[in-house]
């Protein structure tokens, strides 16, 4: 029991404390296909037109958005592009994403069909000095 309830503090103290000492910032990368008709052209304007939506959002006022083209690959399957989004902090990342449904930018997901993007990943990043 007294392992439990250890794990159990334990557990709420991380949760609590994460967002205290989390100083990076927040950054989603979509592993994306390009439809066949599609071209990078088409890609980065799709992005530039979700960006402007997600703009518009609360939280996403100062997203950062960006487009990757493999240049030189090794074992990426499926992957034509990666699309990642960049929020100065987890909190912003947090009201933006917590207002997607319904949204602007989801309107854009739903109209693109040039471009899917099944899987993502978040991440915090730190600029190295």
């Amino acid at each position: 029991m007294k392992i439990l309830v250890g794990l159990v503090l334990i557990s709420m103290l991380i949760i609590v404390a994460a967002p205290a000492y989390s100083g990076g910032v927040a950054m989603q990368m979509w592993k994306c296909e390009l439809d066949d008709d599609a071209s990078e052209q088409d890609a980065k304007d799709m992005a530039a037109k979700w960006l402007k939506a997600a703009k518009t959002m609360k939280g996403g006022e100062n997203l950062e958005a960006f487009v990757n083209f493999p240049v030189a690959v090794n074992n990426m399957a499926e992957t034509d592009m990666i699309f990642t989004v960049v929020a100065p902090s987890f909190e912003e990342w947090g009201k933006f994403w917590d207002s997607y449904g319904g949204s602007p930018a989801a309107a854009v997901d739903k109209e693109n069909d040039l471009v899917v993007c099944p899987n993502s990943a978040v991440w915090e990043s730190f600029k190295v000095e």
